[in-house]
């Protein structure tokens, strides 16, 4: 490959704590050679930088709305008055986008469409030539319309599941057919992305997985301990599914089993689970540490004996592969693109959603399973994040994609093209 093209991320928001995919993405980008620049529509909150790692990222990453509202306009004029033409376009294209109704999108398209001209500012100013966002929601609109100011192609990762809970509301198909390409996390996620893209656009959507870093995590790990700990880790919200572990550590306890539950993460049920957890007089069972760094979060998956993610609605968690290359099993959920790594009997337990005694009873083999049968579900778990989730290598697929979409730009993905559909 020839000198490799500046490129740059968009999220919603970004850097995170729970962003951890995204900046393993991008490092991995980084050492192949790429220039990668960061922009977010929003900052996130100072309670999310956890770590030197995103604290660094942070301050790197251009945030598009920190610009205010004046910024935001005058660059939006300048494209109206330079570009007429493109900008008609992408007024054109926004209305596809945004489906109308409540006054309040007309707000948001006309927000979409300030903050693609401000963001398209800064893709010249540092010559990017091709935009990757991750998240199928509203930052795909902005990446799709300052990708189409600059005549630059855009690309997608879609996880799930809020992609899936509303994509006609989303305009999903829109925004797939305006991509160079796709990339899909797991087999489920390409599995729905065909369910609402048109077929003549189902050959550029690709599974390209999270991936976790060798050196960091594909490494040897501690034997199984003895003491009968379990480990949860995950943003603390409804589809998470946190409340119902709180509903199973009753159920282990008023079975008599000893153990420890420790709930990593933070998030709008915090106050509902601190409440459950007064009422049901389970503190002695279980610790909420809240949000904890790359490094805490190893050393607390190295002290338990299995990860659980009672999961109702998921893409396909990356702590589950960080579990697994710390030869931890995992009790989860039958959802979206989980059972492509967990399988029941062989690197961990599958519970039905939402359903507690099953859990229970997953959590309680867990607890008393010998720590050499763990072991055995942790190695078959280390092989297959090992052969499906390396970082470098879905990297290496990533960068693939973004040549053939560089390539491909004069001619197959020209806004021009894409608008005129």
């Amino acid at each position: 490959m020839s000198e490799r093209p500046t490129i740059a991320y968009l999220t919603s928001e970004y850097a995170r704590a729970s962003d951890t995919f995204i900046r393993g993405e991008v490092e991995q980008l980084r050492r192949l050679g790429y220039r990668v620049h960061t922009f977010s529509v929003r900052k996130p909150g100072a309670g999310e930088l956890v770590s030197e790692e995103i604290r660094r990222e942070h301050a790197q990453t251009v945030f598009l709305l920190e610009a205010g509202p004046l910024a935001l306009a005058l660059a939006g004029l300048r494209a109206a008055v330079t570009a007429p033409g493109k900008f008609l376009d992408a007024v054109r294209s926004v209305i596809r986008a945004v489906p109308p109704g409540i006054p309040r999108r007309w707000v948001r398209r006309v927000s979409y469409l300030l903050e693609a001209a401000y963001l398209a500012e800064w893709l010249e100013a540092r010559d990017v030539r091709h935009l990757h966002n991750h998240i199928g929601e509203n930052s795909a609109v902005v990446a799709m319309l300052a990708a189409r100011f600059r005549d630059i192609p855009y690309s997608l990762t879609i996880h799930g599941p809020g992609e899936f809970d509303r994509p006609t509301l989303l305009a999903l198909g829109e925004k797939i057919r305006g991509a160079a390409f796709v990339a899909a996390i797991s087999e489920f996620t390409r599995g729905q992305l065909y369910r609402w893209c048109d077929p003549e656009d189902r050959p550029k959507i690709h599974v390209v997985h999270c991936g976790l870093d060798e050196a960091e995590w594909l490494a040897e790990a501690e034997p199984v301990p003895g003491r009968p700990r379990l480990v949860s880790v995950g943003r603390l919200s409804e589809q998470k599914g946190q409340w119902l572990l709180v509903e199973a550590a009753a159920g282990l306890r008023a079975r008599g089993v000893a153990f420890e539950l420790v709930l990593i993460g933070d998030g709008p049920l915090r106050p509902v689970l601190e409440r459950r957890i007064e009422r049901l007089d389970l503190r002695e069972h279980i610790r909420m540490p809240g949000y904890l760094g790359s490094d805490g979060v190893r050393r607390e998956l190295l002290a338990s004996r299995a990860l659980v993610q009672p999961s109702l609605a998921e893409g396909l968690p990356v702590v589950i592969m960080e579990a697994m290359a710390l030869r931890r099993p995992v009790i989860s959920t039958f959802v979206a693109g989980i059972p492509e790594l967990v399988v029941p009997g062989v690197t961990g337990w599958l519970v039905p959603a939402g359903a507690v005694e099953p859990l229970v009873d997953a959590m309680a083999e867990a607890l008393a399973a010998d720590p050499a049968e763990l072991e055995r579900m942790g190695r078959a778990g280390a092989v297959r994040v090992a052969r499906d989730h390396n970082a470098a290598t879905e990297a290496g697929k990533l960068a693939r994609l973004i040549a053939g979409a560089d390539a491909a730009a004069p001619h197959a993905h020209r806004p021009q093209a894409i608008l005129t559909r």
